[in-house]
């Protein structure tokens, strides 16, 4: 009885002290999240963590919180906005697995705090900011540790020989960051249970695949592009059966692609483009399960093989740019998976296979630039999914298949240089989602509806055998050439209707009639041309108002006086063969003198020499009172009270506003534009750098003003939320870092990063290039153009939601003391929702030779956009010229230049920089210049995605120093003398 008692007493105390320990355990759990909560500023995300008193463990149920038997397990807490380090406080919950702080603000070294989380086994700190090495000692880190993602974030240096003690690691993250050492592939290689393993876009020492990875037998993804390996792929790899996803991509390798790679049955996605490789491919296919094949813009030479035909779950097959011959396998037809076929740029002949698109969903169809011939098939949309058919520079022949006419779903058609003949199917020109035809240089022959489809915004069909007469609406319609066919009747008498016409090309036709008054509504043309026809009467008027770069009436009937504006010798060749035209004496032009010109002439001198005596006094005594009131208003207001200005920080800075505000002179300035002044502002001596420890401030910024002494422009404060919101969250480093923004109700201050070596333009461009060393070299712009389109890249396809720039040109492209390249100016930034999608712009901004066709004709704008800016990029690099150095046959455009250049064929050697051209480097040169013309295509479809126009310049870069020394993301000492938006 009383043993029965004692232990009943026992078991007692020991309930009675675990609910203690229970309630201890939940009060100090409580106060941890609390404590976590505070030290992390309180963001937003966290404010429904609510103590409800009556609710045990209630804080289980808060917002990114776990808990498993009463005990918080897991933290997860991406985009919270968080900016404070972790606190060390996270470390005392004890049971504490599971930590994800991914897409926040974290900046500084690695959070050695979390040494002290024993229990961790997965930890995300991706896509952050933070930087510096990894420390040798990161085993301290819990060794049970199944997942480290440190992904897009800025370490530099090695990755730490100590990882190798992480012997349970399942998934080991470490891409998108900035290592610039090496790494252990040997002990990588002894980490046996990894199943995922990326350390792709680190620009690490170059080095060959290590072998070890060979043991990594568990693994079912590799992404290892973009990380300067050298040398050939090893076979120890031809163990790795598992593998769902193999990435090599731009790497600098050599040789060719070993026959176990394409042999792998559980191998969905294989990339290998842009990493120099070559030889043939093997012929024996067996990896059944591929659904992604990227083989593209490499070096590979030989035939498609059959047995390409046997990967029945293939949908993307990517050949495209290089030198593959022979036809494509008949078995291509036959694939039931197969939407999105780029084989262009090779030298394939041979017919097209005959039931291309019966079998499968073909949605992107893209065999440019080929040797291939024969007739179209008619099945190409047989599922109506087609959406682009480039084919052109190719020997098609025979009728377009008749039945693309019910093919509602294309948008883009690019079949020009070919040799097709017949009549054009009618229905086409009605397609709502068509934007682009271009099949000039054929045999084309039919007519045109008497309304165009609204969408379609770009016609190109010179040198056909089109008729009849002209559409007399096409509302979209931006560019319309018609050279060289049979056209006849007359211009429409209501243009109205085609109103948004920026370029008009109908010479060599059989046109006839007038010069409709109603070409006054063509607000927008600039190239206008309407040689070679049979147009009699006198010329409008309103063609003398119309700015035209480009106008071209001659070998017509033409009668009567040209319009004064268009008596000047800029026209002299605009109006020749037209024998009843006429022109005043003093226009110096060749054309017939009008025989009431020289009564005339004595009078209108007389005349205007009497206003100029009495106008100009008159200006010159108002101006002198505008700017005395001006400064009187402005002595009676005095200097902004330093105390007025706020003060927004996004990096970790040690200067106040005072230490900008007060050193704002005119003497600082450094460049103009339309949103205000860009200052050069050097910190004084008492600010001290790094105070705190590790502050990264440097010691001179540029600084941008937006607003004058008057209430700040609607349109301007707009440009300042844009750069702010834009700049505030962008983390790359190749995008100029905004430190801080400093307003007041009148002004606005953005504080940046100061680059050295100022602005691309004023190194490329031999007039702006005064008191500078000779022309960068060509090494040197390689490395910019990768620089600008890696941030780019980095913009559209990377950041949270895509961000596109709408203002990429040399000026907004600054270079530090090294000549590496940051993307600056976001003023007119966009963000969109979705990746791809194109969205309807308020206005019209950029600067014009940069400016994309579909954003000025139809206000759309998509990441498109700044693939044509930075295409135009190319061309100044490629060519040294201007953006508006293309001449006159091409309205002073040099994206029009060059495409018209390289269509047209002959040297393209010819084309590039003769100051810099060296033989070892005209092929590369020849490509970039090529690559630019693909990016500045008309049709946005056509050009290249930023990732792959980067992978492609990543194979011009043959010195290996562009990645060596690359520094952590926000610590360049930089110089902003960039143009401000135009």
């Amino acid at each position: 009885m009383t043993n029965s008692t004692n232990n009943l007493l026992l078991l007692l105390l020991l309930l009675f002290f675990s609910g203690s320990s229970t309630e201890l355990n939940d009060g100090d759990e409580l106060q941890t999240l609390l404590t976590i909560k505070r030290d992390w500023g309180s963001p937003a995300a966290f404010s429904s963590w609510e103590v409800r008193s009556s609710i045990s463990f209630g804080y289980c149920d808060w917002v990114g919180v776990v808990c498993t038997d009463g005990e918080v397990t897991s933290l997860s807490f991406p985009s919270f906005q968080i900016a404070n380090p972790i606190p060390t406080s996270i470390c005392s919950l004890k049971n504490l697995q599971y930590l994800d702080l991914s897409y926040n603000n974290l900046t500084g070294d690695f959070p050695t705090v979390l040494y002290g989380c024993s229990a961790l086994v997965y930890l995300d700190l991706s896509n952050n900011e933070l930087s510096g090495r990894l420390y040798g000692d990161i085993d301290k880190l819990s060794l049970g540790m199944l997942h480290l993602n440190l992904s897009s974030n800025a370490f530099v240096g090695d990755v730490p020989l100590a990882i190798e003690k992480f012997s349970k690691l399942k998934s080991l993250v470490l891409d998108s960051n900035s290592f610039n050492g090496n790494y252990p592939g040997a002990a990588i290689g002894g980490l046996v249970e990894l199943e995922t393993l990326t350390l792709a876009n680190n620009p690490f020492e170059p080095s060959p695949v290590p072998k070890e990875f060979g043991n990594l037998t568990k693994l079912k993804l590799l992404w290892l592009s973009w990380m300067n390996m050298t040398g050939t792929i090893p076979n120890d790899m031809s163990s790795l059966t598992e593998l769902t996803l193999l990435d090599l991509s731009q790497n600098k390798m050599q040789g060719q692609i070993p026959e176990w790679v394409l042999k792998h049955h559980k191998l969905e996605n294989l990339y290998l483009y842009a990493s120099n490789l070559s030889g043939e491919i093997s012929p024996n296919i067996t990896a059944l399960n591929l659904q992604e094949l990227d083989l593209s813009m490499n070096k590979l030479s030989g035939s498609i093989p059959e047995d390409i035909a046997n990967l029945k779950k293939l949908r993307l097959l990517y050949l495209y740019y290089n030198n593959l011959t022979g036809p494509i396998p008949a078995g291509v037809g036959m694939m039931p998976n197969l939407t999105d076929i780029r084989l262009f740029n090779n030298k394939l002949s041979g017919p097209l296979p005959t039931e291309l698109g019966k079998h499968s969903e073909l949605g992107n169809f893209e065999v440019s630039n080929n040797n291939l011939s024969g007739e179209l098939p008619d099945t190409l949309c047989f599922n109506k999914k087609l959406y682009d058919i480039v084919v052109f520079n190719n020997s098609f022949s025979g009728v377009f298949p008749a039945n693309l006419g019910d093919c509602e779903t294309v948008n883009n058609i690019m079949a020009y240089n070919n040799h097709f003949v017949g009549d054009f199917p009618k229905k086409i020109w009605s397609f709502e989602l068509l934007t682009n035809v271009m099949i000039y240089n054929n045999n084309f022959t039919g007519t045109l509806p008497s309304e165009i489809s609204f969408n379609i915004s770009r016609i190109e069909m010179e040198n056909n055998r089109f008729s009849g007469a002209l559409p007399s609406a096409a509302v979209g319609l931006k560019s319309f050439t018609a050279e060289n066919n049979q056209f006849s009747g007359e211009l429409p008498t209501d243009m109205s209707r085609l109103a948004n016409l920026t370029e008009l090309n109908l010479a060599g036709n059989q046109l006839s009639g007038s010069i409709p008054p109603s070409i006054k509504s063509l607000t927008g043309l600039t190239s206008l041309n309407l040689s070679r026809n049979r147009i009699s009467g006198e010329i409008p008027a309103a063609v003398g108002w119309m700015g035209l770069y480009i106008l071209d009436l001659s070998s017509n009937q033409l009668s009567g006086e040209v319009p004064a504006a268009l008596q000047t010798l800029a026209y002299e060749d605009s109006f020749l063969d037209n024998p009843s035209l006429c022109c005043q004496s003093e226009s110096g032009m060749h054309i017939r003198t009008c025989p009431w010109s020289q009564s005339m002439s004595h009078d209108h001198l007389a005349l205007s020499k009497i206003a100029i005596l009495v106008i100009l006094p008159c200006i010159t005594l108002a101006s002198v009172a505008i700017t005395g009131w001006l400064l009187l208003l402005r002595r009676k207001k005095g200097p902004q009270d330093v105390t007025s200005w706020k003060m927004t920080q996004f990096r970790t800075i040690d200067f106040t506003e005072h230490d900008i505000v007060s050193n704002i002179s005119e003497c600082n300035v450094i460049g103009r534009g339309g949103s205000g002044k860009v200052y050069r502002i050097h910190l004084g001596g008492d600010i001290k750098a790094g105070r705190h420890g590790g502050g990264c401030t440097p010691r001179t910024v540029a600084v941008k003003r937006i607003g004058n002494t008057s209430k700040l422009d609607t349109n301007l404060d707009k440009e300042f939320e844009s750069e702010v919101r834009t700049l505030g969250d962008l983390r790359h480093s190749n995008i100029v870092d905004l430190l801080c923004c400093i307003s007041s109700q009148e002004t606005k201050l953005l504080v940046y990063e100061h680059m050295e070596n100022g602005s691309l333009d004023q190194w490329l461009h031999r007039y702006k290039r005064a008191g500078k060393s000779g022309p960068l070299d060509w090494p040197t712009r390689v490395a910019i153009a990768i620089d600008v389109a890696r941030g780019l890249s980095y913009m559209h396809e990377e950041f949270v939601q895509p961000v596109i720039h709408r203002d990429v040109k040399c000026s907004n492209i600054l270079l530090d003391r090294e000549f590496r390249a940051k993307i600056a100016d976001f003023g007119l930034a966009r963000i969109l929702a979705k990746s791809g999608e194109s969205e309807s712009a308020s206005a019209v901004c950029g600067t014009f030779g940069y400016i994309a066709p579909e954003y000025v004709y139809r206000s759309k704008v998509s990441v498109k956009v700044d693939v044509y800016s930075f295409g135009v990029v190319l061309l100044e690099l490629a060519t040294g010229r201007g953006p508006q150095d293309g001449g006159t046959e091409s309205g002073s455009c040099l994206a029009k230049w060059a495409s018209k250049r390289y269509n047209n064929g002959g040297p393209v050697a010819d084309l590039v920089d003769g100051e810099i051209q060296d033989p070892s480097y005209l092929d590369d040169m020849v490509a970039v210049f090529e690559l630019g013309v693909v990016c500045t295509s008309e049709e946005p479809a056509s050009r290249p995605p930023m990732s792959d126009v980067l992978h492609r310049l990543m194979q011009f870069d043959h010195s290996g120093t562009h990645s060596d020394g690359v520094v952590a993301k926000g610590v360049f000492d930089i110089d902003d003398s960039s143009d401000c938006i135009v």
